[in-house]
């Protein structure tokens, strides 16, 4: 039997987007249904950002144990050669997926927001049915004034190595049951960086076969250099301008080298991260007949779709596929249901890659503005400048400003170095606040601290830097 009930707002999708909606369209009286098939937190919570970063931290300090037994540590500290129990590793990362997962039902229902667990089937743009979510384990009726889809993404399977057996995608390397002698990682992005750099950390021998010229093809050369050179000295082998054509019979990885020669690469694991796409399928989305940017679903500037009172918020919605960027969205589209004149014109949106080490972008980089035709000053003020850096034993890397030529008014930022995700908020404040190279120069940062290099930039730009 089916049950129906109604709501003002529907939210397909309790990711990042999803449950921030719910959230804040409980906040202003809006009642509000949130349906997700899993757990709610999403991708990020449960299988990507918040587990991924976990298993990094733990790798790190694994990593830097391994280096004291081995008595290369210049600090002075000797220990014994470290064991590591990896089911008890995946144990803490779970721990902390269950508590962050929690606690976003927890304020959903502090906000008076109702979470339904259960897959939802669209049957048309204010109707959405969810399995077994009935009272009597039948079916549940929803009916909706504004439907909001936020089903967020899934990785993109190669239809030449598909996932299973050996290949794994992201979600099955963020837990592993016992770590492999040799991961070979297919994509030389963020994703694929992140977790080929855990592996190794962990003591695992790790290759890298990306078919571009370099690692993290999105990001410029000046970037990226810092963590080829760390890939390199930690042992991962990186295999640029390569390939990848299948399995052989045997299961080893074929893959076709810059000369045309195909090679043949035996592996534990191989771990396909070549991207993300929009989550579209499985639910009945087509069935409403939106319009499609690519695969992606397309909206306005207040993330309408193209069927009224349909919205569309984070990874379904296209690039870029940030959490941050979902969060926002889904805030305002709780507001603008409530009454609210909202639009989403960021200034910009930072980006983080948690390589080693760490690569930030916020606005325009160099090559962009010109790009554009902007007349631009540049300067970068490098970590091995700077005191804390010194401090942390990681002084490669460094912080580089872009900003008009003609009034100084900052267009971007980007730094690669330990911990500059840190950096990331000052950076988009400074753009989204229309900062001028002038207001961060005279702006006291505290000393020491890795922000210096912010100062420091900015002064380089203006022809005095202090520390250089």
């Amino acid at each position: 039997m089916t049950q129906t009930i109604e709501t003002q707002l529907l939210v397909i999708g309790g990711g990042p987007g999803g449950y921030i909606a719910g959230i804040r369209a409980g906040q202003l009286g809006v009642k509000t249904i949130v349906v997700e098939g899993v757990n709610p937190g999403g991708t990020c919570l449960n299988i990507g950002c918040i587990p991924s970063k976990a298993l990094i931290h733990a790798a790190e300090e694994f990593a830097k144990t391994a280096a004291f037994a081995a008595g290369t540590s210049p600090l002075g500290i000797t220990v014994q050669a470290p064991a590591l129990d990896i089911a008890k590793t995946v144990e803490w990362k779970a721990g902390i997926v269950k508590k962050l997962t929690s606690g976003v039902s927890a304020l959903l229902k502090k906000n008076g927001a109702q979470l339904v667990k259960g897959w939802a089937t669209i049957v048309d743009g204010k109707t959405v049915d969810v399995a077994g979510a009935g009272e009597d384990g039948g079916n549940l009726r929803i009916k909706c004034e504004h439907l909001l889809l936020a089903t967020g993404s899934e990785p993109v399977e190669l239809p030449f190595l598909p996932f299973g057996g050996k290949v794994i995608s992201s979600t099955e390397a963020l837990s592993p049951t016992a770590l492999p002698k040799h991961l070979i990682v297919v994509g030389g992005g963020y994703i694929g960086l992140e977790l080929g750099t855990v592996y190794r950390k962990l003591g695992c021998e790790v290759t890298v076969v990306e078919a571009q010229d370099r690692i993290l093809p999105a990001y410029d050369n000046e970037l990226t250099k810092p963590v080829a050179t760390h890939l390199q000295k930690s042992g991962v082998k990186v295999l640029v301008k390569h390939s990848v054509l299948g399995l052989t019979d045997g299961g080893a990885l074929r893959v076709r080298d810059p000369d045309g020669t195909e090679l043949t690469l035996d592996a534990d694991q191989i771990l396909v991260a070549v991207g993300r796409r929009p989550k579209t399928d499985g639910f009945n989305l087509e069935s409403l007949g939106l319009d499609l940017a690519g695969k992606a679903i397309k909206i306005d500037d207040q993330c309408r779709t193209s069927m009224r009172n349909v919205w569309a918020i984070g990874d379904v919605a296209g690039e870029p596929m940030l959490a941050h960027r979902a969060m926002a969205q889904g805030e305002l589209v709780a507001e603008i249901v409530s009454g609210k004149k909202r639009h989403f014109m960021p200034a910009a949106i930072p980006a983080v890659c948690f390589t080693d080490p760490e690569v930030v972008v916020v606005g325009l980089s160099p090559d962009e503005a010109k790009a554009q035709g902007i007349e631009i000053k540049t300067s970068m003020f490098p970590f091995a400048a700077n005191g804390r850096a010194m401090s942390l034993e990681s002084t490669d890397g460094f912080v580089r400003v872009v900003a008009r030529a003609g009034d100084h008014r900052i267009l971007g930022w980007q730094a690669v170095g330990v911990q500059v995700s840190e950096l990331s908020i000052a950076f988009v404040q400074s753009i989204e606040m229309g900062a001028t190279l002038e207001d961060i120069a005279g702006t006291i940062h505290p000393h020491p601290t890795l922000g210096e290099a912010v100062q420091e930039a900015a002064l380089r730009a203006l022809g005095h830097a202090l520390h250089i």
